[in-house]
């Protein structure tokens, strides 16, 4: 309605405004729906450019008989200058109008289709990480709780004192599996107690063949980190480092820095004879699959064998 203000010819001003948007809205949708997903999105430009070329053209012509016929005989009645319809300045003007509205609406559809795709997306990895998660918990090794389930039979068998200790150190890490963990992240002093929980029912598996020494350092307040991961690589511990080993020794550190990461270092020894078998089995790959999952690149994690203690550090980011 600027034009009606301006002259003061609302009436007009109406008339125009309803032709003009009625061809926007049918070319518009046109590009939106139809041209841009049979040309664009498949490289054909040239036909595109070209079409483009032909609807300006016919929309010029449609435009301008509309007004002719349902607004007014004068072809700029905006012009200060008497126009006709085929003066340049015209033409141009048509043109350009027309190219803005379909560049500006062809722009917002795109960016809001950009944002659904990225909620998508997100919500996507959110179920992947869940799925995953899920996955995990399913995945404990039932040899682990085998082991576990015989070793308690013999103690009770026994009558020994362990056999209590033992079912409730099983229950506290059944409980925060299957119960305490429901998202991709995790409490820090939550994932530590229930690796103690892991190490100590192994250790009264393997009495005193194993020795662990933890040092936690920083303010672990508030950390999370993700559910089970560091788990996979204390498993690995004892998967590999008691066979053909009569002691096992792992150490292991978390670090909080106040750059808004945490260090994770764990050392174990394990028997050299078996190196080769080792090195295929202490991969880390599926660790790596979630923390891409979860970090993208902003993750460290390196591993090497020296001589008969395997080191592994990790580095992720905690806010």
């Amino acid at each position: 309605m600027r034009w009606g203000n301006y002259f003061d010819n609302y009436v007009y001003s109406f008339k125009s405004n309803v032709v003009e948007f009625a061809i926007h809205i049918i070319i518009v949708y046109g590009n939106v729906f139809y041209l841009i997903p049979k040309f664009i999105l498949r490289k054909k430009y040239k036909t595109y450019v070209a079409i483009m070329f032909l609807i300006l053209v016919l929309v010029y012509v449609i435009r301008t008989s509309l007004n002719y016929i349902l607004v007014t005989e004068q072809a700029y009645p905006e012009s200060v200058v008497p126009s006709s319809v085929f003066d340049f300045n015209y033409i141009v003007q048509v043109i350009l109008g027309e190219l803005y509205v379909i560049s500006f609406v062809t722009s917002i559809k795109f960016i809001a289709e950009w944002f659904i795709e990225k909620k998508k997306n997100e919500n996507l990895a959110k179920l992947q990480l869940s799925t995953e998660l899920k996955f995990l918990r399913t995945q404990i090794q039932p040899h682990f709780f085998f082991n576990t389930l015989n070793n308690l039979y013999a103690l009770t068998l026994q009558k020994s004192d362990n056999a209590p200790k033992l079912v409730i150190k099983l229950s506290e890490m059944m409980q925060y599996v299957l119960y305490d963990i429901d998202g991709s992240r995790t409490d820090l002093l939550n994932e530590i107690n229930h690796i103690n929980n892991y190490i100590d029912i192994e250790r009264l598996r393997f009495n005193d063949r194993v020795e662990v020494d933890i040092d936690i350092s920083g303010d672990i307040e508030d950390v999370y980190v993700p559910p089970l991961l560091l788990l996979s690589f204390i498993e690995n511990c004892f998967k590999h480092g008691m066979r053909g080993n009569d002691k096992l020794k792992i150490n292991m550190s978390f670090e909080v820095l106040n750059s808004g990461y945490l260090e994770f270092v764990l050392i174990n020894t394990f028997n050299p004879i078996i190196l080769q078998d080792a090195k295929s089995g202490i991969g880390n790959d599926n660790a790596k699959r979630r923390l891409n999952l979860m970090f993208s690149n902003n993750f460290v994690l390196e591993s090497k064998i020296e001589e008969d203690k395997y080191k592994l550090f990790l580095k992720i980011p905690i806010r």
